[in-house]
């Protein structure tokens, strides 16, 4: 799909649209801290309709998000629903879903983005960069799956804490920025015996706690760097304070929180960083138990799929030709096939993947067409990707509710008439 150009003949980034010009205004309503409100859970996806909270307005800082397309959790949890995500491969912006672990910073910082200040450490050569000096440095756009750690989690049997998600937290989204490989390369390259990269975002901290209980500071493996971007534009337009503008840090394959917003400080270290959201939070901790060091940290996703027409919240569906549609990923590396089940994975049979192939880290639509008949329907996919990797059937059990890639939880039940 084609995606706007928005800068002026000057070079400086302009706000494409009304939605857009409330950046400026409205961004500074602050958002509430995650993880502080309890919700019910459901406990299979075919629950989806009498499950989901009451609709409520949207908050201010994202008022020019699609209220049509929303499920608003909380003022800093969003939900794409399963009908908004179309048959294209792009989420539109104002469709994206929203999750934020701390209030955004103030709407100043984007009223001149070339300003904003990013540190670079552990290099031979540290240095302190502007956006504008980033965007000298090089350019490339990069098409990937963005998903929240807990996508899913809202079908895990035993309703795990946070926000209960079924699909919606995930888009496939454009973003466009200078390789971090450039930015180390132009620095001297990375200082010996630095496994990690780390990102520090620059929310603003609470007063009168220790920062590192709050701050958003992620570590992942070094070798995400060969694909990492640091972004300055999102489908096309300059990043919304809301999704972390006016510079993010960009980890293709890598989940949500990785990515980290407003980043401040990019840094090749030795260990990973000791906040919080690292040390204890986004670990694959077993049921019951609190995160630690010692569990796997919540970095790379898997390949993953689900249906989304027809579904349960989309009417009833006729008997006869149905076209079954969705989308699949393979997290970090490219789909190969889809198959497709009508009766809760007895059968498969191959989907066909539709439209253009945008790269290994984004998703791929697929259809099924076929003919039902009256009755209950379970239907189901699985996608296989290029190494040979196939989404399973189970999901891994753990505290937080992450990584849900099961292909039976995913299933829907649909009454055909």
């Amino acid at each position: 799909m084609p995606l706007k150009q928005n800068q002026k003949t000057d070079g400086t980034a302009q706000l494409a649209s009304p939605r857009r010009r409330h950046l400026l205004a409205g961004s500074a309503v602050a958002m509430t801290a995650a993880g502080l409100a309890v919700f019910s859970r459901s406990a299979m996806a075919q629950a989806v309709v009498s499950t989901v909270p009451a609709a409520k307005p949207l908050p201010a800082y994202v008022n020019w998000k699609n209220p049509g397309a929303m499920i608003v959790h909380t003022s800093s949890t969003l939900e794409t629903k399963r009908s908004a995500f179309g048959t294209s491969i792009i989420t539109p912006t104002d469709q994206l879903y929203i999750r934020n672990n701390l209030p955004a910073p103030d709407a100043s910082i984007i009223a001149d983005r070339d300003e904003w200040i990013v540190s670079v450490e552990g290099v031979k050569h540290p240095r302190t960069l502007k956006v504008k000096d980033l965007k000298a440095m090089g350019l490339e756009t990069t098409v990937m799956v963005l998903q929240c750690s807990g996508n899913g989690r809202g079908l895990f049997p035993n309703k795990p804490s946070g926000t209960p998600w079924q699909v919606g937290a995930a888009g496939c989204v454009v973003w466009s920025g200078v390789p971090v490989r450039t930015v180390v390369d132009s620095l001297g390259g990375i200082n010996g015996g630095m496994p990690y990269m780390t990102g520090t975002g620059g929310e603003k901290l609470p007063e009168g706690i220790d920062p590192k209980s709050v701050m958003v500071e992620r570590s992942v493996p070094v070798k995400a760097m060969a694909d990492a971007l640091l972004a300055w534009e999102m489908n096309g337009e300059p990043i919304p304070l809301a999704h972390g503008g006016p510079l993010r840090l960009i980890v293709p394959g890598y989940t949500g929180v990785n990515n980290v917003k407003y980043i401040k400080r990019l840094a090749f270290t030795a260990e990973q960083t000791d906040a919080a959201i690292q040390k204890t939070g986004y670990r694959i901790s077993p049921p019951g138990q609190k995160g630690d060091p010692s569990h796997p940290s919540v970095w790379e996703m898997g390949p993953k799929s689900w249906i989304n027409s027809p579904a349960p919240d989309s009417g009833p569906v006729t008997a006869g030709p149905v076209q079954i549609k969705g989308v699949a990923f393979g997290g970090i590396n490219a789909v190969k096939s889809v198959d497709v089940s009508v009766d809760g994975g007895k059968t498969w049979l191959p989907a066909r993947l539709v439209g253009p192939d945008m790269g290994r880290y984004a998703w791929r639509q697929f259809v099924l067409p076929t003919t039902l008949q009256p009755g209950s329907h379970t239907i189901a996919c699985v996608v296989v990707d290029v190494e040979g990797n196939r989404q399973p059937e189970g999901r891994l059990e753990n505290a937080g509710g992450y990584n849900n890639t099961s292909w039976r939880d995913h299933a829907l039940t649909i009454n055909v008439v």
